[in-house]
């Protein structure tokens, strides 16, 4: 199935909906509202709290938790789960493992020293993060992470008159998790870069690559059943040198074997390095983001099989022959490449099949359904290599089905037009790249909603959010859907 451009305009969910939403929530003012409704649309500015003290920071079966209080509590929690963190030092960087908690987007090591973090206290919020009993794909142990730090929370601090979860990547998936387990007390929620289609349908979207890779440029690269964390990143650095050889070879048909793998995905044309401004830009981009789902695809995929005791993804029904349209078809063409031929590369391959034992196991793990109860913003880069935006596209459609468009809206960033490689992307492009304004921003315009009943369109946000939004954006549909 074609998909459209990544450049057209509008996915945002909710408007007339919304509309009718805000209209009866500012409904007749003899109706009397619950206790938690007065305590949610409080306006009191100086909420009395108990100071944990050295209780602030601790352990809660196996995950590390920081809390960190404002002078004066306007009575919101904002309780953040952070994105994933390899399960050992994994490709590209090889960086060592972090185990930290993690009060916001840009918190290292709980301590709330960042800018974002202080601008957060400074404006009255309470901050609650932790990491996760393990790394790796832990959606069910971020969310009891998240569940056991609210409990704590209000045992050390006090009941918060509002709380709003959020979450960059893994830690947006754990966030919608969170809100549809616990409308007890989840009064908004805020996924950045979320992996919001699900498990399946992104790791099938990996294994897209990695087939092709193999199939096209590497075909020593392994698909599945890593023997270790080392036979993982051996394969990936192979397969990565491989593809970046390939990419720089214009006459031999490897920069169209790297912008068609690309393709098959609708991985971004710009990233945080490149800004797809011409040609050998978007090449390069193609690459990094093919090199970014590859090291998913290799040490992700042995810690994902190790945890659920199989293979999840499938790729036996992925009609690769519709994924190419017309403009990436041209595209590919411009630098010599022919797409019947590596169509026909890609069909000679043999296709994986998932266990299916292994594939319920990982929808288990957490997958949105959509049937949002509390005020959901979400905010994506426009330009995403390893979470696909189109993850709001499915998203925004299981919230249509269960009848919850009212309760959602969707803000895109988009990059600058141009931008150095040494500086790279402010926001916009790449992996959760925002820039501090843009997340404080989308904080207030959920507290607006929640508790104030103002509605947040895009187009009357952008003033709120700062450069980058983009009211009239629209990701296309998910790519792989056929084989989910």
């Amino acid at each position: 199935m074609p998909v459209p451009p990544l450049t057209r305009g509008g996915a945002v969910v909710a408007s007339g909906a919304a509309l009718a939403l805000l209209l009866s929530g500012c409904g007749d003012a003899s109706t009397a509202l619950s206790d938690r409704q007065q305590n949610v649309r409080s306006t009191d500015s100086n909420v009395k709290m108990t100071d944990c003290a050295s209780e602030c920071t601790g352990e809660l079966d196996g995950a590390k938790y920081a809390i960190k209080l404002p002078a004066k509590w306007n009575g919101t929690l904002l309780l953040y789960s952070h994105g994933y963190r390899f399960a050992a030092p994994a490709p590209p960087n090889f960086d060592p493992v972090n185990t930290n908690a993690q009060v916001s987007s840009t918190d290292n090591d709980g301590t709330g020293s960042d800018p974002l973090s202080i601008n957060l206290l400074e404006a009255g919020y309470a901050l609650a993060g932790s990491s996760y009993k393990s790394n790796g794909w832990a959606a069910a142990d971020g969310v009891k992470a998240g569940t056991d730090l609210h409990a704590q929370f209000v045992k050390l601090v006090g009941t918060p008159k509002r709380t709003y979860v959020w979450g960059d990547s893994l830690g947006g998936l754990v966030t919608e998790l969170l809100a549809e387990a616990h409308p007890d007390w989840v009064d908004g929620a805020a996924p950045m870069c979320g992996v919001l289609a699900g498990p399946n349908y992104n790791f099938d979207a990996a294994l897209d690559v990695a087939f092709a890779v193999k199939a096209l440029i590497d075909p020593q690269l392994k698909l599945t059943g890593y023997t270790s964390q080392e036979d993982a990143s051996a394969n990936w650095q192979h397969a990565s040198a491989a593809v970046q050889t390939a990419a720089a070879d214009v006459a031999g048909g490897g920069t169209a074997k790297a912008l068609f793998i690309g393709s098959l995905v609708d991985a971004p044309t710009a990233t945080q390095t490149y800004d797809g401004h011409d040609l050998p830009s978007q090449v390069k981009a193609r690459v990094e983001a093919v090199l970014t789902a590859l090291a998913f695809g290799t040490s992700g995929r042995y810690e994902l099989e190790q945890r659920i005791g199989g293979n999840p993804s499938d790729n036996s029904n992925a009609d690769y022959a519709s994924r190419i349209d017309t403009a990436e078809a041209s595209l590919i063409s411009t630098v010599g490449g022919n797409v019947d031929k590596l169509q026909q590369q890609l069909a000679a391959e043999s296709t994986i099949t998932a266990d299916a034992t292994a594939r319920s196991a990982f929808e288990k793990l957490g997958d949105p359904t959509g049937k949002l109860t509390a005020p959901t913003v979400t905010m994506h880069t426009e330009q995403d290599p390893l979470v696909l935006v189109q993850n709001e596209t499915v998203f925004a459609a299981r919230a249509a089905a269960a009848k919850r468009s009212a309760k959602l809206v969707q803000f895109y960033i988009a990059p600058p037009k141009t931008y150095s490689e040494t500086e790279k992307a402010p926001y916009g492009a790449g992996h959760c790249r925002f820039s501090d304004g843009q997340r404080l921003g989308l904080i207030n315009v959920l507290d607006g909603w929640v508790r104030h009943s103002i509605f947040p369109s895009p187009s009357g946000s952008a003033g709120q959010l700062g450069e980058g939004v983009d009211p009239a954006y629209q990701p296309g549909q998910w790519p792989v859907a056929e084989s989910s």
